[in-house]
């Protein structure tokens, strides 16, 4: 009894293997679910469904019962769905309760033309896929499965789908396209994710690409892809009119890179954008950016035309707010030697975050200390912030050999400079520091001002300092002044209102008994300015005026009163001599004079006065007279300097004493005509002078008989001097 027992068990068990080995491969074919499915399809609108041959399988993995159909036709608004099977999961307890209830729906489709997806388009959302679904996309082949999920009361509950797509190819206008591209993908009710892709963007070719929408409030959208990008000037300006919004790539005429990039994007309900990030790294291999406008400043000397990069490695990130670069590599500019170049950008808002660090090989120079940087190579650090109207330099490090500069807490609002913490200069002829607290200090050991004249008098019609006010206290041990003088302890306090000067009290020592005094005081009442300048020297103070060229010896004495519009000066000059002057030479030579040539050429010409009176206002310089007097000649003009740098001069020469004292000598006549009061002659040279600089032409008439304002200017000044 129990073999028999045994024996019915092992057979049973066998028979139960047989019946699960046939489900599972051959199947049972039944025709007792055909209209049972039919019906449950025809509930769905718009679809129609013939089944053939129904065969009852089982699902060994899944422990699942189904039922299997091969080559169904599936029409869907009026669009056959080429299904390769479908596959109806039932629940095994209802068909035991005969009340068959399906679980599942597996859906397996031949490969259908994308295009054929066209006439489906007015179930898709959001519009504008729909949008690209009939326009742009040109080609593409589908392969997919799909599970479809009912709940217990036969309705629609979840879905999965997975297939390929190969050979898409979209084109989003005439010249950006996609194509040769080939993906994998996996969908839910809530997710959709495509992996594998790999195709052309154009000239760039992206590959290992993935991107995953979630749609359980809103869309979001994220997506991992490398692409490599090598692009000339005249691809990049497709990429121009397939967005206004990237005109920047109007000056790139080279990019070749390797990036890996992250995309994430938020969108509402509506499928607004509400927030992005993307992230780009990876390496620039080659990027080129010519300038719309060349560069150049009074700083640098080579005009830059354009940037090249080389080899950078390059970490981004991109979002609505901010802005973040990052990069390590090697640039030239003008495609010239290479150097080492670090930064990081931060655009937050309206806001800017810039660190630099890099290497410079052009040449570079300070006039205002005589500083040249020639053939070398400096290395520069920089931390700046910006906004829409403040510019604030935390930190300018310039390093070139024993030569560096350093600066901290820079600040400028609308172009005007406001404020700054500590300066420190240190070259071959500087030493010093400028310190911002109570007070402005400028302090150190060494000063070159060779340039300071031409500095000053280059400057700009545009005050930037006119938000500083302040006391200052100068302190120099040595400064080096124009032709080699030297001026040692020199000392200034004064004091700062809007930028300019208000008061100021300094002298300084230039050896051998001679001295600079420098002081200037404001009328309260009128706001007036009176600058008063003695110099025991005139050449370093005078060395940028070409009217003074060959000057030598001296005393010089300044004065001038200035308001905000306006400035009257004069400038006297006592017991000094004019060297190899070319103006002065020149005018002599015209005048047939020789005997003055040659004196210009030697000891040179002896003077015991010259005094200039001036205005100036609105950049129109009006020399209301000139006068100089000397035992050789004296001269007397008057002219004038526009905004343009056109010169009008006009006035007269007297020739030597000796000349007129030979007339003077003549019986009768020389009595008359030379008076021996006055004893500077009756004879002299009438001259014009005028044009732009550096192009003056000068006109003389040789003999004239002297103006009585001339003879008696002549003796008012001989007695003042006597």
């Amino acid at each position: 009894m129990k073999k028999i027992f045994l024996n019915f068990i092992l057979l049973f068990l066998v028979i139960l293997i047989l019946f699960i080995f046939v489900l599972s491969t051959i199947g049972v074919e039944t025709d007792k679910f055909n209209k049972f499915i039919t019906s449950k399809a025809s509930e769905t609108q718009n679809i129609s469904l013939e089944l053939n041959t129904i065969k009852f399988k089982i699902d060994p993995e899944k422990l699942s019962l189904f039922l299997e159909t091969q080559n169904p036709n599936i029409n869907y608004r009026n669009v056959i769905i080429p299904a390769k099977s479908i596959k109806v999961y039932i629940d095994f307890l209802s068909i035991l309760k005969s009340k068959p209830k399906i679980k599942k729906t597996n859906l397996v489709l031949d490969e259908l033309d994308i295009k054929e997806l066209n006439k489906l388009s007015s179930l898709i959302k959001p519009s504008n896929f729909k949008n690209i679904l009939n326009n742009n996309i040109k080609q593409g082949k589908l392969i997919s499965e799909i599970d479809i999920f009912l709940s217990d009361q036969g309705k629609f509950d979840d879905f999965i789908a997975r297939g390929e797509i190969k050979n898409l190819q979209v084109e989003f206008s005439n010249e950006i396209n996609l194509n040769r591209t080939n993906l994998s993908f996996f969908a839910d009710k809530n997710d959709i994710l495509i992996k594998n892709i790999f195709g052309n963007f154009n000239q760039i070719k992206i590959s290992e690409g993935d991107i995953k929408l979630n749609f359980d409030s809103g869309i979001k959208l994220s997506s991992n892809f490398n692409s490599k990008i090598n692009l000339n000037k005249e691809k990049l300006k497709k990429y121009l009119k397939f967005s206004n919004k990237f005109n920047f790539i109007e000056i790139i005429n080279t990019l070749n890179a390797d990036l890996n990039n992250i995309v994430s994007i938020n969108l509402d309900d509506t499928y607004k954008v509400e927030n992005y990030k993307y992230k780009i790294s990876g390496k620039v291999k080659e990027l080129g950016v010519e300038l719309d406008k060349s560069f150049k400043n009074s700083l640098i000397n080579e005009e830059i035309k354009n940037f090249y990069f080389s080899d950078l490695e390059i970490q981004s990130i991109f979002s609505p707010k901010n802005i973040d670069l990052q990069g390590t590599g090697k640039y030239s500019t003008n495609y010239s030697n290479f150097y080492q170049i670090n930064f990081k950008n931060i655009f937050k808002d309206d806001s800017t975050n810039l660190k630099l660090d890099f290497e410079y090989g052009n040449n570079f120079e300070i006039d205002l200390i005589n500083y040249k940087k020639k053939d070398s190579k400096a290395k520069i650090s920089l931390d700046l912030r910006s906004n829409k109207s403040e510019f604030f330099i935390n930190k300018l490090n310039f390093d070139e050999g024993n030569n560096s500069f350093k600066i901290n807490g820079l600040k400028f609002k609308n172009n005007s400079f406001l404020t700054f913490n500590k300066i420190k200069v240190l070259t071959t002829n500087n030493d010093f520091y400028i310190q911002n607290g109570k007070k402005i200090l400028i302090k150190g050991s060494k000063f070159d001002a060779t340039n300071l004249a031409k500095f000053l008098s280059n400057k700009s019609k545009e005050n930037i300092f006119k938000k500083i006010s302040s006391s200052i206290e100068i302190d120099f041990k040595n400064v080096k002044a124009p032709l080699s003088e030297k001026l040692e302890n020199f000392k200034l306090i004064g004091e700062i209102k809007k930028g300019e000067f208000i008061k100021i009290s300094s002298k300084g020592d230039f050896g051998g008994n001679n001295f600079l005094d420098i002081s200037m005081k404001k009328d309260k009442n009128t706001n007036k300015r009176y600058l008063e300048i003695y110099s025991d020297l005139t050449r370093p103070l005078l060395t940028e005026y070409s009217f003074f060229n060959g000057l030598s010896g001296g005393k010089l004495f300044f004065t001038s009163i200035m308001d905000a519009e306006k400035s009257i000066s004069k400038l006297k000059i006592e017991n000094f001599k004019v060297l190899n002057a070319p103006g002065v030479i020149q005018l002599l030579s015209l005048a047939d004079l020789g005997g003055l040539v040659d004196l210009a050429e030697g000891e040179g010409l002896s003077f015991d006065l010259l005094e200039i009176d001036m205005e100036k206002e609105n950049n129109f310089l009006k020399l209301n007279e000139v006068l100089a007097l000397g035992p050789s000649m004296s001269v007397l003009m008057d002219g004038y300097q526009d905004e343009n740098g056109l010169t009008s001069v006009r006035g007269t020469l007297v020739p030597a004493k000796t000349l007129n004292k030979m007339i003077s000598k003549i019986p009768v006549i020389g009595n008359i005509v030379i008076p021996k009061e006055i004893g500077e002659g009756l004879f002299g040279v009438s001259f014009k002078m005028k044009g732009p600089k550096g192009n003056i032409k000068t006109t003389i008439n040789p003999i004239r008989t002297l103006t009585p304002r001339f003879i008696q200017k002549i003796i008012d000044k001989n007695k003042t001097t006597k």
